[in-house]
């Protein structure tokens, strides 16, 4: 079961919201939301902008340190994506297909990140991908795209 780790006070929320994540990231959750809307908006893929708005809504409540990130001052994120969904699901103006893209954002790279580390993780996850359709799975690997680019590594 996920729970909520961390209030809208806590430094683990605020920290992550406005200014580190982690080195996957170059900005907080908020500026890294945004830039993945510049990103959808620029490849003109308007249907995806407020699954891009709340697909990491659920990170900074999920936001954690493990013994390495500490050192770092890194924080990780296991599940955030359900996170996200759990708060936005019974959002009446929030569409099916947004609510499914949110969910599942992070399915391909939790796939491949855990083939070796939990096998039955990546499988059950596997299954999950193999029931979608092939439109979604095709969007699903556009919003990758565009959440990729706007981690801002290399910028």
């Amino acid at each position: 079961m996920l729970h909520v780790k961390n209030s809208i006070f806590s430094k683990p929320f605020l920290k992550t919201l406005f200014w580190k994540q982690n080195s996957h990231h170059r900005h907080g959750v908020l500026v890294h939301t945004l830039r993945v809307v510049y990103y959808i908006l620029k490849r003109r893929r308007f249907k995806m902008v407020l699954a891009g708005l709340l697909h990491d809504i659920g990170k900074p409540f999920v936001a954690y340190q493990k013994e390495e990130d500490i050192a770092l001052g890194e924080y990780s994120f296991t599940d955030h994506e359900e996170m996200s969904y759990l708060i936005i699901k019974d959002w009446k103006f929030v569409s099916n297909y947004t609510k499914k893209l949110v969910r599942y954002h992070y399915l391909i790279r939790d796939i491949k990140k855990h083939e070796i580390k939990d096998p039955k993780r990546s499988k059950e996850k596997s299954e999950i991908w193999d029931g979608l359709s092939q439109a979604m799975r095709h969007d699903l690997r556009v919003f990758l795209l565009c959440d990729d680019a706007a981690k801002g590594k290399n910028s």
